[in-house]
């Protein structure tokens, strides 16, 4: 909302106090930017106190304590880089960094969540395994997905931060042509558009070969689907963002839901890849299967 309203230095260059006082005046612009600060100060505490409960209350749950540990550390590195914007202007480059950072804290406070949830549906250590294992081909493919939709998420925030979402007019096609000149913002905004038709392909995959190649694993054939909804969700939000670029209102609105959604297919991707690797590592591990058949893999 901030970067989007323009409201990132209604504050002038002072952090954290705004205009030199603890209330800012009110205005439009100084309230987004002082409630965005607000919140991220109760980010920082509510992922303070997380990690606390988990260290305190789940000693033997190390997964959990490091998704914990992540969310706490990048919600500290995103604001730091915030305050850092405010203080001195920093780079498109920079300011792009800021969101792909934030979004790994959402990521990991997703997983964390996740888990908890596996955790206390199952009643049992989170390294327990059961059902046969993944293939090393899909669980490289579930991290390739994963890191690339960060790089897509990057891509996306540099189009946001150099002002450049009106490069391309309509939508699928880019000012009326397939290929249009690839120059400026024009050539920013197309290559996020052919970036993101790749990751649709990717998510398309991996959903497809998680619902129908691993019956066995019910939380990884939800993952799969949830991916590919969330995915295509994202596209549709995209097409909405450039339909209402001359509408404010609407657009304020189709872009929130944009970065939302990226956000959650990225947390999603994010745990999928933890759990492919977990149900990948076969090396002394003992799987069973729904009739509590031994599928022994160790020496």
């Amino acid at each position: 909302m901030v970067t989007k309203t323009g409201s990132g230095l209604e504050c002038g260059n002072e952090w954290p106090l705004c205009h030199g006082k603890l209330i800012p005046a009110y205005t439009v612009g100084s309230m987004i930017e002082y409630t965005h600060r607000l919140f991220s100060g109760l980010a920082g505490l509510l992922s303070l106190a997380s990690m606390y409960a988990f260290r305190r209350y789940a000693r033997g749950q190390r997964e959990l304590q490091v998704y914990a540990l992540l969310t706490l550390v990048f919600v500290i590195v995103q604001g730091g880089m915030g305050a850092l914007a405010v203080l001195q202007s920093q780079s498109a480059a920079v300011m792009a960094l800021h969101m792909g950072f934030s979004l790994i804290a959402f990521a990991s406070s997703v997983m964390l969540a996740l888990g908890t949830k596996r955790w206390a549906m199952d009643g049992a250590d989170l390294r327990a395994i059961s059902g046969p294992p993944v293939s090393k081909a899909f669980r490289n493919l579930t991290w390739f997905t994963a890191l690339y939709s960060y790089i897509v998420v990057y891509i996306g925030a540099y189009v946001s931060h150099t002002d450049s979402r009106g490069g391309c007019s309509g939508w699928p096609l880019c000012n009326g042509e397939l290929i249009p000149e690839l120059s400026g913002g024009v050539g920013i905004v197309f290559t996020h558009r052919l970036a993101a038709l790749l990751l649709f392909i990717l998510t398309a995959v991996l959903g497809h070969l998680a619902f129908w190649n691993h019956k066995e694993h019910r939380e990884l054939r939800a993952l799969g689907v949830s991916a590919v909804l969330l995915c295509l969700m994202q596209v549709f939000s995209g097409a909405a963002v450039v339909h209402t670029l001359n509408n404010e209102r609407l657009y304020i609105f189709a872009a929130l839901a944009h970065i939302l959604l990226i956000a959650g297919l990225f947390g999603v991707l994010c745990y999928m890849s933890v759990r492919v690797w977990q149900l990948s590592r076969v090396s002394g591990h003992h799987f069973k299967d729904k009739g509590n058949t031994d599928w022994s893999t160790g020496p």
